[in-house]
């Protein structure tokens, strides 16, 4: 049986913790800030100052992406249960504050809905919420990350399973770790489940430039705020405000890229050990990769996947897939250690 730890147990609401894989978050900022191009994971963007000003980005006039995915959800939810099916069992990776799936639920009525999610505080109040809200719901919360997706198949009843994945979060991933992204989910639900996934468009530059570099400066702060994240985390002494935020659309890799821009020469020091960054030396901290449909409907083969329908709102900004498993599909093993969550094609592959 799963090693996992229950934390609550009282139907329709359950509550598991899987112990999560420690890292030296110290080695992997350093180890970023060694190669020719320093990156930062952008993991470390998300302390609790972090997941706030990411949750005013969405509330933006510039970025549209937020607004575009529930358009599609509120407008669509009933024909997105006829195509995805009533009854399954819906489980939700990264699911934060289980926002999105509200708009479908009444509309899907899942057997079971499992949002997984590696901030485990967080995600207890949100299984808390739609248990107080639907009390038709039975639902499992597990606090694990995307390492752990067999694990989590264990606790599952045998039923038919959807995946649901939405917010654009696929486009954090290079393409090679989207594809072995889909093959971990494609082995979750299985040959008879499907994926529910929200991609980003590529559109005008004009409006996925102004999306990242919004005009009250939101965007410009959380991407400074990782600095200093890593000052508490690492013992470092990066002065935030001696870089400039950069966010742009990289149209030959269909990507937008953030990057910190150092304003002059400075020496940082981290756990002990002096950094030297130079002035207008960039230090890459996140893309966000944008996709055509045919674009993201041959990476969704590539994994085994077939698009069965779509949905997209009005201005064609995003658009929602369902994926169902192709059974003539034949996946190769995937090495866990090339599962990288958001992957820069251009970097070296060792770190998360």
């Amino acid at each position: 049986m799963n090693s996992s730890i229950v934390l609550q147990r009282n139907q329709p609401f359950s509550f598991y913790r899987f112990p999560l894989a420690r890292s030296n978050a110290t080695a992997e900022i350093l180890a970023g800030l060694r190669k020719p191009q320093k990156i930062i994971d952008p993991k470390f963007f998300y302390d609790q100052r972090g997941s706030q000003l990411y949750e005013k980005i969405t509330q933006t006039s510039d970025y549209y992406v937020t607004r575009a995915e529930n358009e599609i959800l509120r407008r669509y939810a009933p024909a997105i249960a006829a195509t995805v099916g009533i009854d399954a069992i819906v489980i939700e990776p990264g699911s934060g504050n289980c926002r999105k799936i509200e708009y479908l639920l009444p509309a899907l009525r899942p057997r079971l809905y499992v949002p997984v999610d590696i901030s485990e505080t967080p995600l207890q109040s949100a299984c808390a919420r739609l248990h107080a809200r639907y009390d038709w719901l039975e639902c499992i919360g597990i606090a694990a990350d995307y390492s752990q997706f067999d694990r989590i198949a264990e606790l599952l009843p045998t039923a038919r399973r959807v995946a649901f994945f939405p917010g654009s979060s696929i486009g954090n991933f290079c393409p090679e770790a989207a594809v072995n992204f889909l093959r971990r989910l494609r082995d979750l639900v299985d040959l008879e489940g499907g994926v529910l996934i929200g991609v980003d468009n590529v559109k005008d530059e004009s409006i996925l430039n102004r999306a990242y570099n919004d005009r009250p400066g939101v965007t410009a702060a959380f991407n400074k705020n990782v600095l200093r994240h890593i000052n508490r985390l690492a013992d470092a002494d990066f002065v935030p405000e001696a870089f400039d935020h950069l966010a742009f659309f990289n149209r030959d890799k269909a990507r937008i890229e953030m990057h910190l821009v150092s304003r002059v020469d400075q020496i940082v020091t981290i756990a002990g050990e002096a950094i030297k960054i130079a002035a207008g030396e960039k230090i890459h901290t996140e893309n966000s990769y944008k996709y055509t449909r045919p674009s993201f409907i041959a990476l969704a083969t590539e994994a085994g996947l077939r698009c069965q329908q779509t949905w997209h709102d009005q201005q064609d900004y995003f658009t929602l897939y369902y994926l169902i498993c192709d059974p003539d599909t034949v996946i190769s093993e995937y090495d866990p250690s090339e599962y990288v969550l958001h992957q820069v094609e251009d970097f070296p592959r060792p770190e998360q």
